[in-house]
């Protein structure tokens, strides 16, 4: 693992510090920011977003599919978790938290705003780190690309409708046009950008893209802190008067992470996967495309929203969690049979 992705929540924590502090000291810069959008789609934000997300696509090999029927027990658990499990058990933990257990400690509207920024990161399977994630466990790489490219595919499709069922369900008001823009623009159009870059960029070998994904990896690191400090910076004020609600936030997502963790891991040696297939299956079902569910609560709820706050809490809470379930899973690793 690279240096930022070790120490992730480090720059996370970090920068939540330096956000706050510059949002308490100077406010006048961060609503300027917040003022630069155009149909509910923050400018500034949303190029931040896409310095994120693009590198992530280009990594995609959509041409791995072809390989899916040869191990097809792992792709299928991974799917069952990602799209028939997960983005409900969230749904149900943001509910049964911030109106029930929650429900004196937080207003109803921040409560609301909360439960949708859960719901946009159970809703958004995991892109990027899932790669770190199964580099760490020893998975098979090849059969990782597969799970993330077929992934990456259902969500163009699935992530609008699902995300609107759920948020209906919990009684949030849907803004159709804004929901589908934010697919369109954090979704579609990288995942077409990154497919092209890679077609391009591959016509000089397999290293290039390699090399390219290095290349623009500074600029990824830019753009997720970035992202967070003016985040943070616009909650300054709310999180100053009301530091609980990091930690009331945390709660549900560590619970709904080890809990999906535990679910995958059980099912995967039921069905007697192989580690190499087992382990990686079980962290893209555990953790969440936390960029994309950034992106989309900020053109949804706005910059300033517990939403926003809410998905970005999960990127706090994630990295080291994560290490700790790719720990057990390596410390684990005698329960599953050897890969043939």
């Amino acid at each position: 693992m690279g240096f930022f992705e070790r120490y992730l929540s480090v720059w996370v924590g970090l920068c939540i510090a330096l956000g706050v502090g510059f949002g308490y000291a100077v406010p006048q810069f961060f609503e300027s920011v917040a003022a630069l959008e155009y149909a509910h789609v923050n400018l500034v934000v949303a190029v931040l977003i896409w310095l994120m997300i693009y590198p992530m696509m280009v990594q995609i090999d959509f041409s791995s599919i072809k390989d899916v029927g040869k191990k097809p027990k792992g792709l299928v658990l991974t799917l069952a978790i990602n799209w028939l499990i997960k983005p409900f058990s969230m749904a149900l933990l943001g509910w049964l938290f911030f109106r029930v257990i929650f429900a004196d400690m937080v207003d109803p509207q921040t409560a609301t705003e909360y439960i949708a920024g859960m719901i946009l990161l159970g809703v958004a399977p995991c892109t990027a780190m899932v790669f770190v994630w199964s580099h760490l466990t020893k998975g098979d790489a090849n059969y990782t690309l597969v799970q993330v490219s077929i992934n990456d595919l259902i969500m163009v499709i699935a992530f609008a409708p699902l995300t609107a069922l759920l948020l209906g369900v919990t009684d949030i008001t849907v803004p159709w046009n804004t929901l589908l823009l934010s697919v369109a623009l954090y979704v579609v159009l990288p995942l077409i950008a990154g497919f092209l870059t890679r077609k391009r960029i591959e016509t000089k070998g397999p290293e290039a893209v390699t090399k390219l994904v290095n290349n623009f990896k500074p600029f990824s690191v830019c753009g997720l802190l970035l992202t967070i400090i003016i985040l943070f910076g616009l909650q300054a004020k709310t999180i100053l008067s009301q530091p609980q609600d990091i930690a009331l936030i945390a709660v549900p997502l560590l619970i709904q992470t080890y809990g999906i963790f535990a679910i995958a891991y059980f099912a995967a040696k039921k069905i007697k996967l192989p580690h190499n297939v087992a382990a990686p299956a079980c962290m893209i079902g555990t953790s969440n495309f936390f960029e994309l569910a950034v992106a989309v609560a900020i053109s949804m709820f706005g910059l300033h929203s517990g939403a926003a706050l809410a998905t970005v809490v999960g990127v706090l809470v994630e990295v080291p969690v994560m290490l700790s379930l790719v720990w057990f899973a390596n410390r684990t690793r005698h329960w599953f049979d050897n890969p043939s």
